[in-house]
């Protein structure tokens, strides 16, 4: 005889109690790396998320979070509690507003670091946890799936525009308070900093990858990002047929705007010109171009090849360094 489940709603081996499982087991692995942060800025009180990322007590938390602290004279510019009780007063160690994330350092021991993990292996309709502090409510816990991957986040630092590429969008419901609170995949390994809430229903986290691994070894060593200036701005646009087959790409970047007396515009480069390729290597988005100015083309001269007025032109620029004041 088998005993009768009439009056349970499910049994242990349905999916959805495997599906609380593994939130729970994110949550309990994740949680106590998590803080709840105090601040004050010029705008009054604030508030936001961070994440524990090393066992000496550096946190990582979105640069908006920080914009702005109220500091100075070895004052410490915020508090940050965790959800065992723990509260440590914290300084900015660096901040890069272009990727929105900023490095932390608390005063005094921390609760164990999360393990980061590789955005670039996500998929759509993965599984994702989110762990922050909305509204102020220390250690909340959400859940949902990766909606959307390779979504584009503007950001602006001073009169610099830049886009946060391969961001990522989840239905994992996020709320003020959340921003540089940890998004997670099944096995509690943080794989993006929440950091915006577009809608009802949609949030977007800064991936956590190899680029942004660079910007956090930056950020901690120098306390700033370097990245190199052109003076342009494009958009994506076809190729005429006959360049599509000579350069064996699609698309290239259109030059919306030179700026006058920027590396570009001394260099020769005109509003029009099709950008195909920097050092060789393939432009199809400007998202592409932005990705390779990177510190290591700061006053470096470089090879752009563009197509004008039917021909193909190599233009030598030497970008400088991006300046955000």
């Amino acid at each position: 005889m088998h005993a009768s489940n009439e009056g349970y709603p499910h049994r242990p081996d349905e999916p959805l109690d495997a599906y609380s499982t593994i939130v729970t087991q994110v949550a309990a692995a994740l949680t106590p790396s998590v803080a709840s942060l105090r601040v004050r800025t010029r705008r009054g009180a604030g508030a936001g998320s961070a994440v524990v990322f090393t066992d000496d007590g550096f946190l990582l938390t979105s640069a908006h979070v920080v914009e702005g602290l109220l500091g100075g004279g070895g004052a410490p510019v915020g508090l940050a509690q965790f959800a065992d009780g723990t509260e440590r007063e914290f300084d900015v160690v660096g901040a890069d507003p272009l990727s929105d994330l900023a490095v932390l350092r608390a005063r005094g021991a921390t609760p164990r670091a999360a393990v980061l993990g590789d955005a670039a292996g996500l998929r759509v309709g993965q599984l994702v946890v989110a762990v922050g502090n909305p509204l102020g409510l220390t250690g909340s816990v959400t859940a949902g799936v990766v909606s959307a991957l390779g979504r584009s986040l503007p950001t602006r630092a001073g009169s610099a525009v830049r886009v946060v590429d391969e961001v990522i969008q989840t239905d994992a419901a996020l709320n003020p308070g959340n921003s540089g609170g940890a998004l997670s995949t099944a096995d509690a390994r943080v794989i993006g900093i929440n950091t915006a809430v577009a809608g009802v229903g949609l949030g977007l986290a800064v991936p956590v990858n190899a680029a942004t691994r660079k910007i956090l070894a930056a950020l901690m060593r120098y306390g700033r990002v370097r990245r190199a200036y052109l003076g342009v701005a494009g958009v994506r646009v076809p190729l005429p047929p006959a360049v599509a087959e000579r350069t064996r790409q699609s698309h290239g970047v259109r030059l919306a705007e030179v700026v006058v007396d920027s590396p570009a515009g001394g260099a020769g480069l005109f509003t029009g010109d099709l950008v195909l390729s920097l050092d060789r290597v393939p432009i199809v988005t400007p998202a592409d171009l932005q990705r390779l100015l990177t510190e290591a083309t700061i006053g470096r001269a470089v090879e752009l090849t563009v197509w004008r007025r039917g021909a193909m032109v190599d233009v030598i620029v030497v970008p400088r360094e991006l300046v955000t004041t």
